[in-house]
């Protein structure tokens, strides 16, 4: 055998290396172009990186070459194995390259899912990917106060996991359209879009459809989604809103690439035997295909079934089923399951671990070897939290945690994805860009353009006006330290409550469980629960005032505070009060006294001869007179103690009454945060604006005793502080003479000469 020389071999060994390296490095820029993990073996695409080519890996990857190119160099003698090697590798990474740009058509019995029955495992098969700043669709129903509370937690669980945009399409009643409108205008999460889809518009499609389902009307709306959303809209996962997510979404959102030609429902095999029809005797399910499917996670192809004439095919299955069902049991599930059984070719079955469904009696345990294989844990028992699996702790700890994540920390930027930001996003940028960073009181300025993220009305609210026209709200804000305060101010106060609560998420859960727990408070519906969740380094109080005050629902309001106690009888005597004064065409704002005791156990009164008796021996009395003697002063207790008839009261610098006055009347001014001037510049205002005050001579109300906030304890500490409020107080003089012209010369002259 001839066999080349020495310099021969060395120069065809280099020009082979060369060969491999290049192809490499055609193959890294592709997939830097092309955002694709060709590189990757399908194990590591499937199992570590669903989506995008990681770093790390790549440089693994090229320290293999580096390390398999020195192996050739040291098997010179070999040459026709260095080439043979050479050969193979290349055609491998040709194979690799043909079947990565396949498409969905080529690719789909590569991209084959395992079956439900076996787990979460499969072989390792290439999965199409989903472009880095793709938009993924995700649609609910959401209806109500509670329903509205679920789906925060569900959108906490996929932003979490997130790494594409997301725009958000919900199907709402006036309640919940409400709600999530404030939340996420206030939440401003970048790259998130949300859209939302009147639910009464919708409700003549399904509502001639006997449903027994607890989610009544609203469990039937998935139904009408290739009509409610937007025509031009191709695709959607539609989730309940009893859903945790441990994964990616976009890793789901991928799956529509695997749908066959006549394939267009994306649903996972239910995993009870409620179809099989053997839970009782005589027991007798909607018709479905085996053990049918569950809808508590679908995907969506939203073309495909306006194709097909998708209306009309459920619409004539379920009048079809209901001649001899009567109604259906599990909503919209019953009829999905009887268009499915007529037309299997819809379907195409999800593996189980994306709907891993924990009610009583299913086979959930089937679709995980390890909980770690989960994707998607779905509550869907009317028990909830408090089903029966053996993994449920762990199911639960997962849910605990979406629960009380706070919810600031997943306003994360997309990088690389460009976003459109909100008007309120800009607004709130340019006036951070107007604050001197220099500023000793910077701080306190930002504090006043912060937009807080809001949850109203977390609770159950329902309110029915009266028709006399002179209900009254009273208002007021709170943190979590005075919680103990609420069951004693709904048992003075009958009347409708708005109260703004500053708490972190997991506080929020901590108040809901101390509602529920309460008989007094789970049973009171007029009460309107707003959070207003934390951040920055104040308590913005004025702004919790003002959330409260929005969001009372009757033509008047009673701003208060919640550490103070009105009388019994305080509700119908004020609304009394309103209409003998003729509040609705006059300017005025009445005083209740207020009184303070140092007893934290005290026999309330129930008169004003009682309090008065009380004030004479020492049980009581004039609220903050041995701190605090101006803020109250003016109110002329000593006129009142034998007053019979309402008094008017001039105003005096620092006055801080307690107040009812319209609900139209001016907001607080929101510089004012913790201690010092966020009522007496309220007050100012009503002045300003010629509002008479006038003191009630039957109507008080009594502080009770609790520890100093920590805002009084900054003030009294904090040298910067105090210089700070005064800063804000003079600048609050200059912007009411602005605003009110020389009249309003007169509180910057008594505040000087105090």
């Amino acid at each position: 055998m001839h066999f080349p020389s020495y310099g021969k071999l060395k120069f065809f060994v280099a020009s082979v290396t060369f060969v491999v390296l290049l192809t490499w490095l055609f193959l890294i820029v592709g997939n830097l172009e092309n955002g694709r993990s060709l590189l990757l073996s399908p194990c590591l695409v499937e199992q570590s990186m669903p989506r995008y080519l990681e770093r790390d890996t790549l440089e693994l990857r090229m320290r293999e070459v580096v390390e398999e190119n020195q192996q050739l160099h040291l098997q010179l003698s070999q040459a026709q194995g260095v080439a043979t090697k050479a050969q193979d590798r290349n055609y491998s990474n040709q194979q690799w390259v043909a079947s990565a740009d396949a498409g969905p058509e080529d690719g789909e019995n590569m991209a084959e899912e395992p079956s439900n029955q076996g787990g979460n495992h499969s072989d390792c098969v290439h999965r199409p990917m989903v472009e880095k700043c793709e938009l993924i669709h995700v649609a609910c129903v959401c209806a109500g106060h509670n329903t509205s509370r679920d789906v925060v937690t569900l959108v906490k669980s996929i932003l979490f996991h997130r790494r594409n945009p997301l725009h958000f399409h919900f199907i709402t009643d006036m309640v919940a359209h409400q709600i999530l409108s404030s939340l996420f205008r206030s939440w401003m999460v970048p790259s998130i879009e949300v859209s939302f889809y009147d639910a009464d518009e919708l409700k003549s499609e399904v509502a001639w459809i006997p449903n027994k389902h607890y989610s009544g009307i609203y469990g039937l709306m998935k139904l009408t989604l290739t009509k409610a959303l937007p025509s031009d809209l191709t695709k959607v996962i539609v989730l309940d809103t009893d859903i945790t997510f441990a994964t990616d979404i976009a890793e789901l959102w991928a799956i529509f690439w695997r749908f066959a030609d006549k394939q267009a429902i994306g649903l996972v095999e239910n995993q009870s035997d409620w179809y099989l029809g053997n839970l009782w005797k005589n027991h007798k399910p909607w018709p479905a295909l085996g053990r049918g499917f569950n809808t508590g996670v679908i995907l969506l192809l939203l073309e495909q079934l306006r194709r097909i004439g998708w209306e009309q095919m459920w619409r004539l299955t379920a009048e079809r089923e209901l001649m001899s069902m009567l109604s259906t049991s599990l909503a919209d599930q019953d009829i999905f399951n009887a268009v499915i059984k007529q037309n299997p070719a819809l379907v195409h079955q999800l593996p189980c671990f994306w709907n891993v469904q924990l009610s009583d009696h299913t086979r959930s345990e089937q679709c995980y070897t390890e909980v770690s294989d989960l994707k998607v844990i779905h509550w869907n028992s009317p028990k909830k939290l408090r089903v029966k699996n053996k993994h449920v702790e762990f199911f639960r700890n997962l849910y605990l945690t979406f629960l009380e994540y706070d919810g600031n920390l997943l306003r994360r930027e997309l990088f690389g994805c460009p976003s459109q930001p909100s008007s309120e996003s800009i607004r709130l940028q340019d006036a951070l860009e107007e604050l001197d960073e220099d500023d000793q009181c910077y701080d306190f300025r930002r504090e006043r353009i912060m937009v807080h993220r809001i949850h109203l009305y977390f609770l159950q609210y329902e309110y029915a006006p009266t028709e006399d026209d002179a209900d009254v709200t009273l208002v007021a804000q709170l943190s979590i330290d005075r919680l103990q305060m609420l069951e004693a101010i709904c048992n003075h106060w009958e009347g409708p409550i708005s109260l703004a609560l500053y708490m972190s998420d997991a506080e929020a859960q901590q108040f809901l469980r101390y509602v529920l727990a309460s008989e007094v408070l789970k049973n009171r519906k007029n009460v309107g629960y707003h959070i207003v969740y934390k951040e920055g380094q104040f308590y913005p109080v004025n702004l919790l005032r003002n959330m409260a005050l929005r969001h009372a629902n009757t033509p008047y309001i009673f701003l208060a505070d919640v550490d103070f106690l009105p009388m019994y009888g305080l509700y119908p005597y004020l609304r009394k009060s309103i209409v003998q004064l003729d509040m609705a065409h006059s300017k005025k704002a009445l005083v209740v006294p207020a009184f303070e005791t140092l007893r934290y156990r005290l026999s309330f009164p129930k008169s004003k001869a009682e309090l008065l008796s009380m004030l004479d021996v020492g049980t009581l009395y004039t609220f903050r007179y041995h701190v605090w003697t101006k803020g109250h002063a003016p109110t002329n207790y000593a006129k009142w103690r034998t007053a019979t008839t309402p008094y008017k009261v001039e105003w005096e610098a620092d006055f801080e009454p307690y107040v009812v006055v319209r609900r139209d009347c001016p907001e607080y001014d929101q510089r004012f945060v913790g201690f010092g001037w966020n009522k007496v510049s309220h007050i100012m205002e009503l002045d300003a604006q010629e509002y008479d005050l006038v003191v009630l001579p039957n109507a008080f109300m009594i502080h009770m005793p609790h520890a100093p906030s920590f805002d009084i304890s900054k003030f009294r500490s904090s040298s910067s502080y105090r210089y700070c409020l005064t800063m804000l107080k003079d600048e609050f003089h200059q912007d009411l003479s602005r605003k009110y012209g020389s009249s309003a010369l007169k509180y910057l002259t008594a505040e000087r000469n105090i």
